[in-house]
């Protein structure tokens, strides 16, 4: 859905309109805290950050605040503290999810003026998509969401995803049409080569920090990469440091306490038992007074080495890889769907003869509204009842979310920890995830999977499986996905993911234009 708001963003004051004159070049936050309601987690703490205009990545893991950022510089959200300024500014935002009609997409598609009538060429919007948007497939809708959102050339412009569920060729529409925004932009994306084109700026959410760092996507990581590495060789020398100092200080209290107590027990009668044994533990203690200075010189040097350790930040990565209990299936055949006609909408696609083996790994590819995901849910349809197999859609509503929850909490304590260790290999924060509240489209598609890998099936299928996933936890599925013994069948605009992880290839191709014909060769 796209939002249109007019935002008194200082939360507070009154809501005063800019005059274009006055539209300022960028928008501060400073000092930013939020909270959900009800979680004892903090989302943003303390962040401080400029937005000029121009286009501002906002890149991290599933779930570390991405989105809620996006919310509270645009208005829709009040921080706990902090301030987000100016006000009155218009603003589009235009969510993941596509699926809800833009607000003013009657008005754009009434208008024929140049600004219109360009958007839907360069986006490839035909003009009855308006008047049927529940038809559409996800990919036409999300055009004709950005087409709307451009056309309301708004003074600050969020794109969440915009290029999920998109081909290849809607995608380098999608590029071309925002390259030419001239306001704010902020855009939440995993796609990495729509940051490098567009960005020219990255907030990074690296652990419990948020960075600003410049360029894209690949400029912003190999940045972070370097000062990693430079993080952690001050970690080691820091370590290194302080045993050396507490070797050292250790070793010079014991000489000053043992010539100390050569000089004090001079004087010492020699039956003065009682002397001699304060004198020892002193010397054992390092409590006599030349110690005492020269321990209070090591630890400040000490406290200087650990104070390096502690600005030395390192990020905590969960990313890794997943073992699955898993084997193919003795039947040498899963799926098999007679040659016909499958209708979506106004368009029927035309299939032959299809069946699924065993070990086979498919990928289907095809542009937006070929009826790839009509395929894919007719395809499952008819897997045998007593097959073991995961379906994941393309998106997760609200029913399906709450049973994925509900499933998570009612597990054993043994098979919750299962489930949790491999969301943690797929990038995200297992506590997070536990706690439940406002979890990212991503981090339910990873809760799903994981749930579904623990019942051992012999047969996956997936719809735009990197959809809301960050590129950690797409490099994660990359190798989980290529190395699984048994039956995959996945959708996908991601050819990368396609060739890494299937090796028989379906495709949709287009035939007199209301039709669409499956080639398996």
């Amino acid at each position: 859905m796209t939002h249109f708001v007019s935002w008194p963003v200082a939360f507070g004051g009154d809501c005063v309109a800019l005059s274009s004159s006055e539209v300022p070049m960028q928008i501060t936050l400073n000092d930013v805290s939020y909270s959900y309601p009800g979680s004892t987690q903090t989302v943003l703490d303390g962040v401080r950050a400029v937005f000029p205009v121009g286009w501002t990545g906002i890149i991290g893991n599933n779930g570390s605040g991405k989105s809620t950022l996006a919310r509270i510089a645009t208005g829709m959200l009040a921080p706990d503290s902090g301030t987000v300024s100016p006000r009155g500014l218009v603003v589009a935002y235009c969510e993941q999810d596509a699926a809800t009609p833009p607000n003013r997409i009657e008005d754009f598609a009434c208008s024929w003026e140049q600004a219109a009538v360009r958007l839907r060429l360069d986006l490839g919007v035909d003009d009855d998509w308006p008047w049927r948007y529940g038809t559409l497939s996800s990919g036409q809708q999300k055009r004709l969401q950005v087409a709307v959102a451009l056309w309301e050339n708004p003074d600050v412009l969020v794109m969440d995803e915009p290029t999920n569920h998109v081909d290849v060729l809607t995608r380098r529409a999608i590029l071309r049409a925002l390259a030419g925004y001239r306001g704010i932009g902020l855009l939440i994306s995993h796609d990495r080569e729509l940051l490098d084109a567009l960005a020219g700026q990255c907030l990074c959410f690296e652990g419990a920090r948020v960075v600003m760092r410049p360029g894209g996507y690949t400029q912003a990581r190999e940045q972070a990469a370097c000062d990693t590495k430079t993080a952690q060789r001050q970690r080691r020398d820091a370590k290194r440091e302080a045993a050396r100092i507490q070797a050292e200080a250790a070793r010079r209290r014991n000489e000053a306490s043992k010539s100390a107590a050569k000089r004090s027990a001079r004087h010492l009668d020699a039956k003065d038992h009682d002397g001699k044994g304060r004198i020892k533990l002193a010397v054992y203690t390092g409590k006599d007074g030349v110690a005492g200075k020269l321990s209070s010189r090591m630890d400040a040097r000490l406290e200087k080495a650990r104070q390096t350790l502690e600005e030395a930040h390192v990020d905590k990565q969960y990313a890794g890889d997943i073992w699955m209990d898993a084997e193919a299936s003795p039947r040498k055949v899963l799926v098999r769907m007679e040659a016909g006609e499958l209708t979506q909408g106004e368009h029927c696609l035309r299939i032959p003869d299809l069946a699924v083996g065993n070990t086979e790994h498919i990928g289907i590819a095809g542009v937006n509204g070929s009826g790839k995901t009509t395929l894919l849910t007719a395809l499952m349809r008819k897997a045998p009842d007593d097959l073991s197999a995961l379906f994941i859609p393309q998106e997760i509503g609200s029913e399906l979310a709450a049973r994925i929850m509900d499933s998570l909490h009612e597990a054993s304590p043994g098979e919750r920890g299962r489930v949790l260790s491999i969301v943690a290999q797929l990038n995200s924060d297992p506590d997070r995830i536990l706690d439940g509240d406002e979890l990212s489209p991503g981090e339910l598609r990873k809760l799903m999977l994981a749930q579904g890998i623990l019942r051992h099936p012999v047969l996956m299928a997936m719809d735009e499986p990197t959809n809301h996933l960050d590129v950690g936890s797409i490099e994660a599925l990359e190798r989980v996905l290529g190395a699984y013994p048994g039956a995959l069948v996945l959708v996908s605009h991601d050819e990368r993911l396609l060739e890494r992880t299937t090796d028989i290839r379906w495709y949709l191709e287009g035939g007199d234009g209301s039709s669409f014909v499956l080639r398996t060769a």
